[in-house]
């Protein structure tokens, strides 16, 4: 895990914030946004964007990753996942996965209007499934 300085983490997780604000949640009315920091200092944010038939859903952390790796960006050290509630929900398995394809180490910040609890991905995903698994 790397440790962000308090300013890159307040950073990453106000980009999260900001995307949750875009998402599209008609049905469970969860604005969720999610902010991936890569090696190279960039931050790519996306929202979650439902879908009537729910399994068409995108998740706002699946978002940012598929939008970091279309401009080339696969090297990751933390992701910052906001909702705007006062619950709190950590990545989806499928998210998780996604994100484990990339970077099992990296820090994870699960953000509500609250509180931030910082982990790892390996801690949410201790037994991931990778190309070894064959």
């Amino acid at each position: 895990m790397i440790s962000l300085d308090e300013s890159k983490k307040q950073s990453l997780i106000e980009a999260a914030k900001t995307a949750s604000d875009k998402a599209y949640s008609p049905y469970s009315k969860f604005k969720v946004g999610a902010a991936l920091l890569t090696k190279n200092g960039n931050i790519f944010s996306a929202c979650n964007v439902e879908n009537a038939s729910y399994s068409l859903t995108s998740c706002a952390e699946r978002n940012a990753v598929f939008q970091a790796v279309s401009v080339g960006e696969k090297d990751y050290i933390a992701i910052a996942i906001y909702v705007d509630s006062l619950l709190s929900f950590p990545p989806c398995g499928a998210c998780r996965q996604v994100l484990v394809e990339f970077a099992h180490d990296m820090t994870v910040y699960i953000v509500n209007k609250t509180t931030v609890v910082e982990t790892t991905l390996a801690a949410l995903l201790p037994d991931k499934f990778t190309l070894h698994n064959e």
